[in-house]
């Protein structure tokens, strides 16, 4: 499964499509603007919210956290020796782990469950500028999980960047 996200979705208080590989609008991107923390909502084309993005007001460094219907879904922050490369974790809520490495900021990176390659997020296969695609490698992966931890870590980046 592959999808096109557009870099203007990082943008506060607008709305993003991301469409899958043949161009049908699949998700919808609603950036909530006038917060007081960085807010995104994932949601279906029916409208449906399928995953709630927020950073996480009090902690120590950066971290954006993710729920579904309410509940915790996953916790992503920047691993702390990562010298070489940018290096998240996301802590799911199952007590489990994903793994996100590359060059974040240049939208290539890898997303890793237990040493297996879940997702592929790149650059290299677009000729459209300011998109990059998500390439869901695992037919059982959750897609709007995956594009959420894709939006938070660079989210998180670009933030580390600015500072």
């Amino acid at each position: 499964m592959r999808f096109l996200v557009y870099d203007r979705l990082l943008g506060f208080g607008d709305d993003y499509w991301i469409e899958d590989a043949r161009g049908t609008k699949v998700f919808l991107v609603d950036g909530k603007a006038l917060r007081l923390r960085d807010t995104w909502e994932l949601k279906d084309t029916q409208g449906r919210v399928l995953v709630d993005i927020h950073q996480k007001m009090l902690a120590l460094r950066d971290t954006m956290v993710l729920q579904r219907g309410g509940e915790p879904l996953a916790t992503i922050r920047r691993k702390r020796l990562s010298l070489l490369r940018n290096h998240y974790r996301v802590s799911l809520a199952d007590g489990n782990e994903l793994d996100v490495s590359g060059k974040i900021l240049d939208r290539e990176f890898a997303v890793e469950y237990d040493g297996e390659l879940l997702a592929v997020i790149s650059r290299r296969w677009l000729t459209v500028r300011d998109t990059y695609g998500v390439d869901v490698v695992r037919e059982d992966a959750d897609p709007a999980l995956l594009i959420a931890v894709a939006v938070c870590v660079i989210h998180l980046a670009e933030k580390e960047r600015e500072e």
